[in-house]
């Protein structure tokens, strides 16, 4: 008998269910005392996780999301916070900047005894130190594989960074295309842009071609200006460039712009390919090629992971979610 079970035999929702067996408010006299009985007469016991959970005294999600001009995780947050919202659950949200600490940022919620559970958004792994420690409730990392992480409550989805990468630069190379730059992040193995380096440097081995730093990457923040400000700074350098690589889509958009305030075309003079698959990327023009992430299975998962672990004590878990190349208008064979 789990309260999914609970929650179908009384006929209310996992959130009502979990906020009477945590004996919080909000909850109507008539549906506590349905819940109470199916609970009496299932011989329904809470485990460990959720009697701790009541011991904290949060009653909200929190979700903290990195990066204040980042289109993608706004539209997971959107739907994370419509499905959870669907539960009957509390959300809360604080976006911080690409450059915030998000692991100082959860222990003023769980010192404050306000969160009950925390989905990070977006994470840098360095941050993840020995002050987790303090943080003993659910947690999922969400758009950032946690697998390396030797925390029993910190849970992660995202997509396989590495290998999306490295399909993209094949599709670039079988279009022709060699002379190649990648733009995004810092190469720092404890940030998401470090596996996504990881792959386009493979996707360069794999096509026969040399992957060198200085020549085929670029450092830059994840947001619309900084990609202008990167690439009118490679077109400064009158290097031989075909194709651009956006490790996001707000990356490639600015590319986009820089490119065309130059005098330039995308795809004519230069390609560009995004990361996300994001909404803009369907609708801007030229619409750009973007390597999509499955944001409903993203979003599904990691919400079905933090209310497993919200109340069951089990190991934590690290899923993939589903990529796919999204086709455009962005590039060419040359």
């Amino acid at each position: 008998m789990t309260i999914k079970d609970i929650a179908k035999l009384s006929g209310y929702g996992i959130g009502t269910v979990s906020r009477v067996i945590n004996k919080q408010p909000g909850v109507s006299d008539k549906a506590r005392e349905k819940i109470l009985k199916v609970i009496e007469e299932s011989n329904f016991e809470p485990n460990g996780n959720a009697r701790k959970l009541k011991r904290c005294g949060g009653n909200t999600i929190t979700i903290i999301m990195k990066g204040r001009h980042n289109s993608f995780f706004m539209e997971i947050l959107d739907r994370i916070t419509i499905l959870l919202s669907e539960l009957e659950e509390v959300v809360s949200c604080q976006i911080i900047d690409e450059d915030g600490d998000e692991v100082a940022e959860a222990l003023k919620f769980v010192h404050d005894k306000t969160a009950k559970a925390i989905i990070f958004l977006g994470a840098n792994l360095a941050l993840f130190d020995e002050r987790m420690n303090e943080i003993d409730i659910p947690c999922v990392v969400a758009t950032t594989s946690a697998r390396e992480l030797a925390f029993n409550n910190v849970s992660s989805v995202c997509v396989d960074d590495e290998a999306a990468t490295m399909e993209i630069v094949q599709y670039l190379t079988s279009y022709g295309h060699k002379d190649i730059v990648v733009m995004g992040g810092e190469i720092s193995d404890k940030q998401i842009s470090f596996s996504r380096y990881l792959g386009c440097k493979k996707g360069f081995e794999k096509s026969g071609l040399k992957f060198d730093p200085d020549k085929n990457y670029m450092a830059c923040r994840y947001s619309y200006e900084a990609g202008y400000e990167t690439t009118k700074k490679l077109l400064e350098k009158n290097m031989h460039v075909t194709a651009i690589v956006g490790l996001s889509d707000s990356i490639a958009v600015g590319a986009i712009r820089a490119i065309e305030d130059a005098g330039k075309k995308v795809p004519d003079d230069i390609s560009v390919v995004g990361f996300d698959g994001t909404v803009i990327s369907r609708f801007y023009t030229p619409r750009i090629t973007s390597m999509g992430q499955d944001i409903n299975s993203i979003v599904k998962r990691s919400v079905e992971l933090l209310m497993k672990h919200m109340h069951y004590t089990l190991e934590c878990e690290h899923d993939y979610a589903p990529h796919k190349l999204i086709e455009g208008e962005s590039v060419r064979r040359v």
